[in-house]
């Protein structure tokens, strides 16, 4: 193991090694070429080449490099790792709170998610993402265990100029009917043809909005209190969260006007 990691530290202490070798991974290069992409220099490159040759990681051809097998294996792996630092130095601040178990897709496509968390001068930094992503969006689709008074009033101001579908839990659609003025809002979005909201049989363990091309996750701890918007653009993250939308779509049943008149 500890040569493993050797080789690992290896790596990992040159981010030129790291570009030399992804970029031979992808095809051969001369040393010119090599020094477009990291801006090593020439004695520089000689050092790193050298030292994959003596690995057989790289091979010289016709006065270029490439990767050999193994040094292609090395390079992915490499990136692997990469990506699953990066997802999780991302995520480390919220992981706590997120309902990983609910979130079925690889946490490495969050590696690039963008997260706002609660500060003391804007306690409401995460619910104002959110806010924002349904006031700019043309179209709206959520599925969520909870639906604050702040995000339907933005579904409600936006009635006509934007497409709404909801999956809410009966717990989520009760909370709103038990006040007057929520209920009477609520009334007035699933009476609008460009809106629509449906009722779950069931539980729904996270809070998702799909804002036109983003995806966004609005964590709660278990109180309840919102600790961050975590907020994608990633494809895959996008097809999960259709899925689940599909899912949960089909296990509901439509919510009317008449059913919230008084």
């Amino acid at each position: 193991m500890e040569e493993t990691l050797a080789e690992i530290e290896f790596l990992a202490l040159s981010p030129n090694r790291v570009q030399v070798l992804e970029s031979l991974a992808a095809g051969p290069h001369g040393r010119s070429e090599l020094a477009d992409v990291t801006g090593a220099s020439q004695a520089t490159l000689g050092r790193i080449l050298s030292d994959f040759e003596d690995r057989d990681w790289v091979v010289r051809s016709g006065g270029k490099y490439a990767a050999t097998a193994t040094g292609r294996l090395v390079a992915e792996g490499f990136r692997d790792l990469l990506d699953v630092m990066a997802a999780e130095r991302e995520l480390r601040d919220v992981v706590a709170y997120l309902p990983t178990e609910a979130m079925d897709f690889d946490l490495r496509h969050l590696a690039d998610a963008s997260i706002v968390t609660p500060s003391e001068t804007r306690p409401n930094a995460p619910l104002q993402r959110l806010l924002e992503r349904i006031r700019e969006a043309e179209s709206v689709t959520a599925f969520s265990h909870a639906l604050n008074d702040q995000s339907l009033a933005v579904v409600a101001d936006r009635l006509g100029d934007q497409e709404f579908e909801a999956v809410l839990t009966r717990s989520a659609v009760d909370s709103l009917t038990a006040d007057d003025a929520l209920r009477d809002r609520l009334r007035r979005v699933v009476a609008a043809p460009s809106a629509g909201v449906r009722v779950a049989d069931g539980d729904i363990p996270v809070a998702v909005t799909i804002a036109d091309d983003v995806v966004n996750f609005l964590v709660r701890d278990d109180r309840g209190v919102v600790q961050a918007a975590v907020d994608t653009t990633h494809p895959a993250v996008r097809e999960w969260a259709e899925r689940r939308y599909e899912h949960y779509r089909v296990n509901s049943v439509p919510l009317t006007a008449d059913e919230l008149a008084d």
